[in-house]
């Protein structure tokens, strides 16, 4: 297949990118930067310049291509418009994938979020038969965008586009994580000097090793049939305790209990509050049947013992 991907240079992009072309397809990645060309092509990749404002040129790309993986999204946004402005730009985004490969059966896979549907009151783990919330449901900022997106890519199922979304956990760990939740983490665990967990830390985390998502979207692009959901997690969720304490013995500092009252500003976690607190049991066993698709790296505690998440520090 020759394969449109957009976000080739984000965090999952060039993995993904060096996974389709590993299996044989051709791959085409969207640039905006003289920089973002050169890191696409040494991945074996062609660039196609462009950018996600310009619908027009993404609608017109997209046609080209027997595929689409998007994985990019519109951060830029969040300064001056809000929540409210990345949605509405990105289910436009969506539309003009839409419009590009209507009737063609073509596939195209997107990210979404474990968590953004709103399974707080499931009372069990989500499946990939869990839809998403409506759009205008308020739910936790970030996540009701992600709803938004979900929403409008698998209606284009309805248009014979072999529309997917691959759900990615709150981690996506790998060598190259540098802006993650855990650099984020563990970035203020150094600055407190201890390492935080909400309450009694028995909420769970999904996690997942960014190559092993990579073959996902591979999987999903694929063989995936239309308006299906996808969860990109490794095995069982983890408590967000045990992330904390794996945190602590690396960095030498304890792990504590951060207490309901003192989680809000200006407590420990932060603007992390509303995220740190999620609990979200999930459930990949329809993805596994499905697709096929067999975790195989490291999982996210094994992967934090490997050190290079703490290049300066000594094992405790």
């Amino acid at each position: 297949m020759h394969v449109f991907v957009i976000g080739g240079t984000g965090h999952s992009g060039p993995y993904i990118i060096s996974e389709l072309v590993a299996a044989g397809h051709e791959v085409t990645a969207l640039a905006r930067s003289d920089a973002a060309v050169a890191a696409v092509s040494a991945l074996g990749a062609k660039a196609r310049r462009g950018s996600l404002e310009d619908l027009d040129g993404l609608k017109a790309a997209a046609a080209d291509f027997d595929g689409v993986i998007h994985v990019a999204h519109r951060q830029d946004l969040l300064t001056f418009g809000g929540l409210d402005a990345v949605a509405a730009a990105e289910r436009q985004i969506m539309l003009a994938y839409g419009e590009a490969l209507a009737g063609s059966g073509k596939a195209l896979v997107v990210s979404g979020s474990i968590g953004s549907p709103g399974w707080e009151n499931l009372g069990r783990p989500a499946t990939e038969e869990d839809p998403a919330l409506p759009g205008g449901e308020a739910y936790r900022g970030t996540l009701r965008v992600r709803n938004i997106v979900e929403t409008t890519v698998i209606d284009l199922a309805e248009r014979e586009v072999r529309s997917s979304i691959v759900r990615i956990p709150p981690v996506m760990h790998s060598t190259t994580d540098h802006a993650g939740f855990l650099p984020l983490l563990i970035g203020l665990a150094k600055e407190k000097g201890v390492i935080g967990y909400p309450g009694d830390g028995t909420n769970v985390w999904p996690a997942v090793h960014v190559r092993d998502l990579a073959s996902l979207f591979r999987l999903a692009l694929e063989k995936g049939p239309a308006g299906k959901y996808w969860h990109g997690i490794e095995g069982e969720s983890i408590r967000f305790r045990e992330i904390a304490e794996a945190i602590g013995s690396r960095l030498g500092l304890p792990a504590v209990s951060i207490p309901a009252d003192v989680l809000m500003l200006p407590g420990y976690f932060g603007f992390l509050t509303n995220l740190v607190t999620l609990d979200l049991p999930a459930s990949n066993a329809i993805t596994r049947q499905a697709l096929g698709w067999r975790p195989a790296q490291p999982g996210l505690l094994e992967d934090l013992d490997n050190g290079h998440y703490f290049p300066s520090v000594e094992p405790a």
